[in-house]
């Protein structure tokens, strides 16, 4: 076992109330990933009952309880989320591509008055869509760092056609003539369900992009399954801890 795997299997959040030495270790027991909401569950069922010491009776009692309301919850989580949409209360979201590109070697074996052509045209489609669309475009210098993509396009709109019309207009430039993409993923923007407990500064509105804040990008694909949705929420949340916790230990990523 690793030291960060060790620390992950110790680690225990401040607790508020006094706990059995059983209790204790009976939460160690518990995954990391949903150990910091079940405690917190646990120790507000406790104070809403007056209790003092959590023993292993009270984390039994507790977790019962928290199982029915989560249902509960989820329920009147649903039918709220109906009622929004049929009253038209959807919040408008924008769309977001990632596109890498990759330029075929023979480029640069042509006449220089050519490939300056080239390069005039693809940047003239460019500013054309930054200047005159509410498509927001940045660009991401790759060479040197990657092999499989030469540079990187982050593209934002509420409209998903843009990037079809804009990248069909690229492709018609000298330059988008010997362009690859290599990469492309299409997501939309969203309003977090999981809390950030570890860091609550995070917390923002991610409905709305504002693109451009540093030098530098990290593009990682992050998709969830179905499998994903099959978890109770507690569970999901004690993941998303995990996932936020080995993140703020490297903030300047």
């Amino acid at each position: 076992m690793s030291v960060e795997d060790k620390e992950l299997e110790d680690f225990m959040p401040a607790l508020e109330l006094s706990w059995t030495d059983a209790a204790t270790e009976r939460m160690k027991n518990v995954p990391f990933f949903v150990r910091k909401s079940v405690i917190r569950g646990i120790e507000q069922y406790a104070k809403d009952k007056g209790i003092e010491v959590v023993d292993d009776e009270v984390v039994s009692r507790a977790r019962q309880e928290r199982e029915g309301k989560a249902i509960a919850e989820a329920r009147k989580k649903r039918e709220l989320e109906n009622q929004a949409r049929e009253e038209g209360k959807d919040v408008r979201r924008q769309f977001v591509n990632f596109s890498f590109f990759k330029l075929d070697p023979a480029y640069r074996r042509l006449p220089r008055e050519e490939q300056e052509k080239g390069k005039r045209e693809f940047l003239d489609v460019l500013e054309e869509y930054d200047a005159e669309s509410d498509l927001i475009v940045l660009s991401y210098n790759l060479v040197g760092v990657r092999a499989d993509a030469d540079f990187m396009l982050w593209r934002i709109s509420y409209d998903l056609e843009d990037f079809q019309k804009m990248t069909t207009r690229l492709y018609q430039t000298g330059l988008g003539r010997y362009l690859n993409i290599t990469y492309s993923y299409l997501s939309m923007t969203k309003k977090s369900m999981y809390m950030d407990y570890i860091n609550p500064e995070h917390e923002e509105d991610r409905t709305h992009i504002i693109p451009g804040k540093a030098k530098y990008l990290f593009v990682y694909p992050f998709t969830k399954k179905r499998e994903w949705y099959l978890l109770t929420q507690f569970t999901r949340q004690g993941v998303m801890d995990e996932h936020i916790f080995v993140g703020n230990k490297y903030p300047s990523v």
